[in-house]
């Protein structure tokens, strides 16, 4: 059986799973480097290449091949919540804190391996990029679908959501700059 047929499988009659079951369905489908290969995308000059291979109403599969020298920027995954497989090498994970209008606070960072699954909350904010000699590739599963997702520009103090068709960094094309808001760094008061 193909990749794409253990997907529809899997996930195909999915509606509204929870964190469990898309957990259980990603560990059953056990994908691994040679299934994923065909659909891997080079990252340019982006943290990673993304490139989305599944999506139906309810859920949307993408795949990923990571640059060896840039990190994503942090960010949420708007109402979208999902599970990330690390199916080669190894990546460093940052999880973030936010209060109202105030930029992300680094709160832990992580080294995951390869054979490791990373929870992607609901509202969660983190950031990841490859470690290592062995390049980085990630399996992600979302449901429902991702939009209105949010990227921080930490140097800016700036927060974007950012259009459908653009990943984990500051857009450079004005139309994937959907909405864009200045935030407060930690050295400005409160008022």
């Amino acid at each position: 059986m193909t990749l794409l047929e253990r997907i529809e499988t899997l996930f195909g009659s999915m509606h509204n799973p929870s964190s469990r079951q898309l957990l259980t369905a990603i560990k059953q489908l056990d994908a691994r480097l040679e299934d994923v290969t065909p659909f891997l995308k080079e990252p340019g000059n982006k943290p990673y290449g993304r490139q989305m291979f599944y999506q139906n109403d309810h859920i949307e599969i993408l795949v990923m091949q990571w640059s060896t020298y840039l990190d994503c920027a942090p960010h949420d995954h708007g109402q979208s919540y999902g599970w990330v497989q690390i199916i080669a090498g190894s990546s460093d994970h940052w999880i973030y804190e936010i209060s109202p209008a105030s930029l992300p606070l680094e709160r832990l960072n992580r080294k995951e391996k390869s054979g490791s699954y990373l929870n992607v909350g609901k509202g969660m904010i983190h950031k990841m990029g490859s470690r290592g000699e062995e390049p980085l590739i990630t399996l992600h599963v979302y449901t429902p679908p991702i939009s209105g997702m949010k990227v921080y520009d930490l140097n800016k103090c700036a927060v974007c959501i950012v259009s459908e068709d653009c990943g984990a960094w500051w857009p450079e094309e004005q139309k994937q700059q959907l909405k864009t808001v200045r935030l407060k760094g930690p050295w400005e008061n409160e008022p």
